[in-house]
């Protein structure tokens, strides 16, 4: 069977070039996914600070609730910190020396009075200093008063040894003397200014905690066995630049996030398109089918050698594709460093585990695919078997049928959700229940398609030879329209709600965001705003803004769902500065210890004025809060409004995000605001931050175009093997008397059906969802965002099909009539 099978494909190699293209891109586009997400374990950038430290440790940062399984945790958004304690616990493991490190913000302020703001800038105790390590090159170690600046950022500010320097931490700037310069090998991430252990120990805040602890002289298995049960994270290797690097560590997270997010789309889009390109490969070998039923072929014997011909397509295709994946995966991280996402240095972890994997889901898929597709050839009766194959049977399956009307009516009812289900969650149920839609249009798609002909068939037909040919093609060939229409609907629906459902919501933050906050002025900052500065403010009212995140747990029947929910932290005397809409208790109660919860999360909860909550910090650490309020403003809020002291606590920047200000003199603003350098007054709608919405998108954006590039060569590939597939039929019409230039007007009749139909019901299956999203987020039954964006997505799907079928149809009319009748099917 395996001689035959290669055999076949040798004979009829451009037949298995379409199911080769879907499978080879398909895999490629799953290795990518499959390597991102085991560059969020395994990736990162060089070590650097700790570059000398055999072992870092640090604070747990995985929220992991009781009772979860293994995937049941959340990444906390804040580094926490450690107990001064572990020191010497790890100190007494044979051989090892402990170096606690304070890292704290610290930036230099330049000779123009502004921060030298060029890359991030730590402050951090000397003793530290040897982990990197970094050494004198100028000056002595600091004292009290003195600073050692690492030599990059001596040399920006200007300053060298004795030269005194301002440096501003979470107060106003204070002048230190220049003690030394410090140098360590390679190019800095991060700037570095050094300050004696009890000056850092005072600006770190917290006396009795580190940031982390570097070991040296021991291996990680001794300090692992040393720490059990502390909580702790121990990092070697290439794991420590997570330790060191706060933009490494989170980017991480979002790898693993998105390449399972979008590696599991990527797996159905790549299984849903390869099985119709299967499905069509072999609808056009029929007639090969239905002579080998003919003579004497039993149906096991059909099925086991489409099987196999797939294995062999499959595997090759999923080796090289596999292989091609690597490369997509470098493109996808360049596509995310240029907006932001992961650090530009951020280097994959490539391991033949993903593209095995990959391998594995392709081969899969296809075998599924062909199992399926191999179903009808070798069941037919074959005495009419021959008869079959000449006209297309018309008919779908009653199990088919039901699974998609099944599917489409849970789609509709899916849509629905996001009228009750706001924020990130409703958008993504949009785009679910646009592609159940999608999945069940497909199913049921020769008897649509075929009602849709039959109502457009007779217009048609009046409109010429060409129109008339084309009707009765379209009629006597629903099945070849339907696959042609459905990856062209879904590359029109997927691209529309992806796009429009996250402008929907950025629209709906905006404008819930602009009438809740009710200042009349922001400051905003470089590093933040430290937290001093709200209290120095006469004249009128002011709240800090803490922006942070908390992490939630909710568990339904024996499944533990854990969330990072956005959440932001103010001061009591809000309530004359923001409008959260409370709907019960007041914000005036806003005090440490306590919490305001939306009412929907509220209501999802079953929390009541009085009722503890329970959930963790930004930096990983358990709250149990009193409830003081709820409201409805949670797009602008999110689900948790905390008092701006818990809030700052478990950040390690240890300042606000803003300072809302009200009926303030402006003047006495900018007074205050030049003794801090670096911060700003703006009006409020100006000073809203936006960059994590943005980001989102562009990242929605760089992930979903990667998949609708996929859907773009199945949809070329479908149409062409389609197309060419009616060589014999083009030839037979031509010598019947039908001129080439009437067949090319019939194939591109039957080209702009195939587009229009596509883009009408593409467009309803993304106006469905979409407009329930919009009304549960605005209002309004219509979508946000520019209306190019649907033109573009119908401009292209339109030129991607007439282009596809115009091309394969003037190709397969190039060799006469008389050889092409005979050509082998």
């Amino acid at each position: 069977m395996l001689t035959l099978a290669w055999q076949t494909v040798k004979a009829r190699t451009s037949g298995f070039i379409g199911a080769f293209v879907a499978i080879l891109c398909g895999t490629a586009l799953v290795a990518a996914c499959g390597i991102l997400m085991e560059s969020g374990f395994r990736g990162g950038v060089p070590t650097q600070r700790y570059a000398a430290a055999d072992v870092v440790v640090t604070a747990d940062r995985t929220v992991r609730p009781p009772g979860g399984d293994v995937m049941a945790f959340e990444h906390a958004a804040e580094q926490p910190s450690l107990p001064a304690a572990l020191v010497a616990k790890i100190a007494a493991v044979p051989g090892a020396r402990a170096v606690p490190e304070q890292t704290f913000p610290a930036v230099v302020v330049g000779k123009d009075g502004q921060p030298l703001a060029g890359k991030p800038s730590f402050g951090h105790n000397w003793d530290s200093a040897v982990l990197a390590p970094f050494t004198l090159k100028e000056g002595n170690q600091p004292k009290q008063g003195e600073v050692v600046l690492d030599s990059g950022l001596a040399a920006e500010a200007g300053a060298g040894v004795g030269a005194d320097v301002q440096v501003m931490t979470r107060s106003a700037p204070v002048t230190y003397r220049v003690s030394g310069v410090a140098e360590a090998a390679g190019e800095a991430r991060q700037a570095s200014l050094f300050f004696s252990e009890a000056t850092a120990t005072e600006l770190a805040g917290n006396p009795d905690r580190v940031s982390a602890i570097g070991v040296l002289g021991a291996p990680a298995q001794r300090i692992e066995d040393a720490l059990a049960g502390d909580n702790v994270t121990v990092s070697e290797g290439a794991d420590r630049s997570a330790a060191e690097f706060d933009d490494v560590s989170q980017t991480k997270s979002i790898l693993a996030i998105l390449a399972g997010s979008f590696g599991g789309y990527a797996v159905l889009v790549a299984i849903f398109v390869v099985a119709s390109t299967l499905a069509l490969t072999v609808e056009q070998r029929r007639r090969e089918f239905a002579l080998l039923r003919a003579v004497g072929a039993t149906p096991r014997q059909i099925r086991r050698l489409i099987g196999v011909e797939t294995t062999v397509v499959s595997v090759i295709a999923g080796v090289l594709g596999s292989l091609l994946g690597i490369g997509v995966s470098q493109g996808l991280r360049a596509a995310f460093a240029s907006i932001g996402v992961v650090p530009a240095d951020f280097a994959l972890s490539i391991s033949p585990i993903p593209l095995v994997a990959a391998l594995l889901i392709g081969v899969g898929a296809a075998r599924l695919a062909a199992w399926s597709a191999s179903r009808r050839p070798s069941s037919i009766n074959p005495v009419e078997a021959l008869g079959e194959a000449a006209v297309q049977k018309r008919d779908v399956g009653k199990v088919r049928l039901a699974i998609g009307w099944g599917l489409f009516v849970l789609g509709l009812g899916a849509t629905v959700v996001p009228m009750f289900l706001g924020g990130q969650l409703g958008a993504a149920m949009s785009v679910m229940a646009a592609l159940v839609l999608i999945i069940g249009l497909t199913l049921t798609g020769p008897r649509l398609i075929g009602a849709a002909v039959r109502v457009i068939a007779p217009a048609l037909a009046k409109s010429g030879v060409s129109g008339y040919l084309a009707s009765a093609n379209v009629l006597k060939n629903s099945r070849r329209l339907a696959a042609a229409v459905t990856p062209l609907m879904l590359a029109i629906g997927f691209a529309v709600v992806n796009f429009y459902s996250q402008t929907t919501l950025t629209a709906a933050v905006q404008q819930q965001t602009e009438r809740s906050i009710t200042a009349d002025h922001v400051i905003t900052g470089v590093m933040g705003v430290p937290a001093e500065v709200v209290g120095q403010i006469g004249g009128g009212t002011a709240t800090s803004l803490v922006r942070t995140q908390v992490i939630t747990a909710s568990k339904t029947g024996d499944t533990v769902e854990v969330q990072s929910r956005p959440a932001n932290g103010l001061d009591p005397t809000a309530s004359g500065l923001v409008d959260l809409g409370v709907v019960s208790g007041t914000i005036d109660d806003l005090r440490p210890g306590t919490v305001a919860l939306s009412d929907a999360h509220a209501s999802w909860e079953d929390k009541k004025i009085g009722d503890t909550v329970e959930f963790w910090f930004a930096d990983g650490q358990q709250a149990k809060l009193k409830v003081v309020a709820t409201y409805t403003h949670d797009l602008a809020f999110g689900d948790y409004v905390l008092s701006a002291a818990d809030a700052r606590a478990h950040t390690r920047a240890g300042m606000d995000s803003a300072v809302l200000v009200k009926s303030a003199d402006t003047t006495a603003l900018n007074a205050l605001t030049s003794r801090y350098p670096g911060l700003q007054v703006t009006e409020r709608v100006a000073a809203q931050d936006r960059s994590a919405e943005r980001t989102q998108f562009l990242l929605n954006l760089v992930a979903v175009g990667v998949i609708l590039g996929y859907v773009a060569i199945s949809v070329s590939n479908t149409l062409v093997m389609s197309t060419a597939a009616r060589r014999r039929e083009f030839a037979l019409l031509r010598l019947v008397g039908t001129g080439r230039r009437q067949i090319v007007r019939m194939m591109r009749t039957e080209a702009l059906l195939t587009v229009g139909l596509a883009a009408v019901l593409g467009s309803l299956v993304a106006a469905v969802p979409l407009g329930m999203l919009a009304i549960g987020l605005t209002g309004s039954p219509l979508p946000d965002g520019p209306i190019q964006v649907y033109l573009g997505a119908l401009a292209g799907a339109a030129l991607l099909g007439v282009v596809s079928i115009a091309v394969s149809t003037r190709l397969s009319l190039r060799a006469k009539p008389i050889d092409a009748i005979g050509t082998r099917e």
